[in-house]
């Protein structure tokens, strides 16, 4: 034996046994423990877990977690102690909920091992017996029959009609058919090792003997695993953006703390004292309160989007969805229904459409050439559909439930869509297998017995002799085979599966299976397909709109995902796709340069999709990936954003994702990325709208010190200010609806800046206007000769009103007041009303106008404050309309 990795499905199933130095007889017991000693359990391994402790504590470690801290030890010193105690509640909310979600995203392997079979019937000591999957070693020869889980990875010594559904290793729509025989290719992929099983997953039909070649994580099952394990998780846009504005905020805090003390010691004042105003600025310079509110807004958009049935499993994944530039998605369960649907019908000379999807026996039955059906011959093929096939559907309680394989329930649907009955016995069955490529049946109904056959069209075309038309049996001529071949080609273009349909009357006596399948009478031709999902076009058509590109990624044939990404709008005229042999052709540069051509992968392995993700990503899109099965698990974690089916999806895929399609919809992305885009432009929002306030309030204390007057903020007022109108009016900007127009435009930029599209410029300008007005109002109000305190308090109504107006006009970057309205944000005008409230109570309650050091003001005092407080935004406005009015000039004299 040796250690080094084997192609074992190049090898035949003596070679395996030979290279593993095992009979069919089986293994010994010694042997057994030997090997195990050597290979260890057939189980998946997992990473060295972290402790929970270490997890909670990690969460504290982050740039803008760092600042908050120190903006508490700072509110501390000032004797803030309700201050520090809101800044130390915030960043213990936003640890525990990090900790939370990163201990619930390491179930990833669990789920995985959920997939690997609990028990195996094992061949040891030359009989058989029941063990546990994790106690198999390599050489192991196991049994496998319908209804099994397969223990791990095996080379077929002996198999008899074998099918095994492999869709959440490989994304294939339909069980394979397995043959001992067959030897493939090294380059081969999972799909066409026909001479191989593996591990979880499962045995669908027939039954076969098989040794254990590879065992825990050398399965195909454990390299997933370990896929899972070192691709990582990748900083969202939001997070990149917000480490960035920390390290930016707390710089200028540090600045900002300097320049003023030594101004305003240079100009006379006390050095306490300023150092005092000097900390509470910096305090203010740090919107302490913005995690919480970008957590608030997060939160708000996923309670809108479980609504519209998506589950967000990590929150800043939501903002990710907004600057998405491509999807990648899995075809079967995602683009597709998974319900494989006949959906066109040839028999005795004419072409039929079928209506309907997936397993509904709803559906019209129509000719092609608009001519009245033959419901006698449509009948006869419901016949053969319905008698020769094993498996079963029924309608309980409005609910279908379906069991078997899919193209016999599909056969079973469009039986039941024909109508009619059968009341024959079935007689004797010769069941489906990989040579003959084709079931027959023999039924009785107590006075004659009839073969239905069903198969492979080139196999039964050659078996038959007589084609069914009008009623009676004609000889199959040239012409007509010509005919049938047409009809073959046609379905073959639309990427249909086809079966073909016969029978033939017996003896009633029995009779050799060679006898039945000879002389048969052609019925009529079935294709089918797994049908796209009704809403996924439309979905793919906004994306377009957006900017995004949606690329098929899918372990299907060729031509059929060819098709289905065709009909869907995926593919374009003279688009391109590639398979996973052509991709493996490919150096990591070739790939990343050809990636942005190609709109549909095929016949890809797991190890393929984590290829095309990281491809993407260093061409600079920001990617989602969207799955279901095991094999989609990697490049979903991988990917800037990974979102699961949430009803077809395996617990692995949806444990290693961000985002869960409650409804496996693909429409539900589009809608998740609306609503991604508008958080996004939401927290923008609050962000212009907190640091206009800040640099207002800074630049205020800055001037002052600068031109040598008196204090025009308190540290006190300073802290009031930050506290009340940078809370409730900047979460109220968080819930803000969209703009028009939000999915019309392209994806930002993954490395543009929070302040990119004018936002610093708009923040740097406004927060200057704030500032020059409150102080002007302050120096005008001493050089009338107002009392300082009186002053202090028309600053302080000032700043607080210039930034309560501010607000309304921080909802759109593009459009003013009265293009947004007033009344669009009720729960903004509410927090507005109560912020104006809280401005009045420390000004006119007596017990607080000691704390705050403020003065009741008269009306004509707050007329001027609010003459100045409206400037910046009124100046702004007039700006905006001049521009809109050159606009429309140009515009005008470019008509003319």
């Amino acid at each position: 034996m040796t250690e080094k990795r084997t192609a074992w499905h190049t090898l035949s199933g003596d070679q395996a046994l030979a290279a593993l130095e095992a009979t069919q007889a089986g293994l010994d017991e010694n042997e057994v423990e030997k090997r195990r000693s050597i290979f260890g359990e057939n189980a998946l391994l997992e990473r060295r877990r972290i402790s929970l402790l270490s997890v909670f504590f990690d969460q504290f470690r982050n740039f803008m977690v760092i600042v908050l801290l120190i903006a508490t030890l700072i509110s501390g010193l000032l004797g803030e102690y309700t201050d520090a105690l809101t800044i130390m509640s915030i960043v213990l909310a936003n640890g525990v909920l990090g900790f939370f979600q990163q201990v619930r995203a390491e179930k990833s392997l669990a789920s995985l091992k959920q997939l690997t079979a609990p028990e195996a019937r094992v061949m040891r000591n030359r009989a058989v017996s029941q063990v546990l999957a994790t106690a198999l070693v390599p050489g192991d020869i196991v049994l496998l029959e319908a209804g099994d889980r397969v223990p791990a990875d095996c080379r077929l010594l002996s198999a008899r009609e074998l099918a095994v559904e492999e869709s959440s290793l490989t994304g294939e729509s339909v069980p394979v058919q397995k043959d001992e025989r067959s030897i493939a290719t090294p380059d081969a992929p999972l799909g066409d090792r026909a001479g191989m099983v593996f591990m979880g997953t499962m045995v669908t039909r027939g039954k076969a003997s098989a040794v254990v070649v590879e065992t825990g994580m050398g399965t195909e099952m454990g390299r997933i695993a370990e896929l899972i394990q070192t691709s990582g998780s990748t900083l969202t846009p939001l997070e990149h953006r917000l480490n960035q504005l920390g390290r930016i905020l707390v710089w200028l805090s540090l600045a900002i703390t300097i320049i003023v003390v030594i101004a305003g010691v240079l100009h006379g004042h006390a050095l306490y004292e300023m150092f005092l105003a000097g900390v509470s600025l910096a305090v203010a310079a740090i919107p302490e309160g913005l995690p919480a509110i970008v957590t608030i807004a997060l939160a708000l958009g996923v309670s809108r989007m479980i609504e519209r049935k998506a589950i967000v499993r990590r929150l800043p994944s939501v903002e990710t969805l907004g600057c998405a530039t491509v999807i990648c998605s899995d075809k079967t369960g995602t683009l597709t229904q998974n319900q494989m649907t006949v959906k066109r019908i040839w028999l005795e000379g004419v072409a039929y459409q079928v209506a309907g999807e997936g397993y509904q026996a709803s559906g019209q039955i129509l000719r092609t050439d608009g001519l009245r059906i033959d419901q006698n011959a449509l009948l006869r093929l419901a016949d053969v559909a319905r008698v020769c096939n094993n498996a079963a559907w029924r309608v309980t309680e409005g609910h279908v439930h379906v069991s078997g394989d899919p193209t016999e329930v599909a056969l079973l649907v469009l039986a039941e869509k024909i109508g009619g009955t059968s009341s024959v016995q079935r007689v004797n069955e010769y069941p489906f297998d990989s040579e003959r490529k084709r079931m027959s049946v023999i039924a009785s109904d107590g006075t004659r017995s009839v073969a239905y056959v069903k198969g492979a069209p080139d196999v039964l075309l050659s078996l038959c002799t007589h084609l069914m038309m009008n009623g009676k049996r004609h000889p199959l001529t040239p012409a007509l085979r010509e005919k049938i071949g047409g009809a073959l080609a046609e379905m073959a273009r639309d990427a249909l599966r086809t079966i073909a349909l016969a029978t033939r009357e017996v003896p009633n006596d029995s009779v050799s299976q060679e006898r039945v399948e000879r002389d048969l009478t052609f019925v009529g031709l079935v294709g089918m397909m797994d049908p796209p999902r009704e809403e996924v076009a439309a979905a793919i058509v906004e994306c377009k709109r957006a900017g995004i590109k949606t690329i098929m990624i899918t372990g299907d044939h060729r031509l059929t995902a060819e098709a289905v990404a065709a009909r869907l709008g995926i593919l374009p005229q003279g688009g391109r796709v590639m398979t996973g042999a052509e991709l493996d052709q490919l150096t990591e540069r070739e790939l990343e340069d050809a990636v942005n051509q190609v709109y549909v992968f095929a016949r890809v392995s797991p190890q393929h999709k984590l290829r095309i993700v990281k491809a993407l990503q260093k061409r600079g899109h920001v990617v989602a990936m969207t799955g279901d099965g095991v094999n989609d698990a990697p490049a979903i974690k991988s990917a800037d954003i990974g979102i699961a089916m949430g009803k077809s999806g395996t617990d692995v895929a949806k444990d290693a994702s961000s985002l869960v399609l409650a409804d496996d919809n693909f429409a539900t992305i589009v809608a998740a990325i609306e609503e991604g885009r508008n958080i996004y432009d939401n927290i923008r929002k609050f962000i212009r709208y907190l640091l206009t306030s800040n640099v207002g309030e800074i630049l205020t204390m800055f001037f002052a010190m600068m031109m040598g007057l008196p204090l025009p903020l308190l540290p006190i007022q300073i802290l009031w200010v930050n506290l009340v109108t940078d809370g409730l009016p900047a979460i109220a900007l968080g819930v803000d609806s969209p703009e028009p127009g939000t999915m019309m435009r392209p994806p930002r930029a993954m490395r543009e800046g929070i302040f990119a599209r004018g936002l610093g410029r708009q923040i740097i300008t406004r927060g200057i206007a704030i500032g020059v007005v409150t102080l002007s109002v302050f120096a005008l109000s001493l050089h009338l000769g107002v009392l300082l305190k009186t002053a202090q308090t028309m600053a302080f109504a000032t700043l607080v009103m210039a930034q309560l107006i501010l607000v309304f006009d921080c909802r759109s970057v593009s459009h003013g007041i009265r293009e947004r309205g007033i009344f669009g944000n009720p729960y903004l005008v509410a927090a507005v009303a109560i912020s104006f409230v809280m401005l009045w109570i420390v000004m006119y309650l007596p017990t607080l106008q000691p704390i705050f050091k403020t003065a009741p003001l008269s009306l004509a005092q707050w007329g001027g404050v609010l003459f100045a407080a409206a400037l910046p935004t009124l100046s702004v406005g007039a700006k905006r309309a001049r521009r809109r009015h050159a606009t429309r000039e140009g515009t005008h004299h470019k008509a003319a």
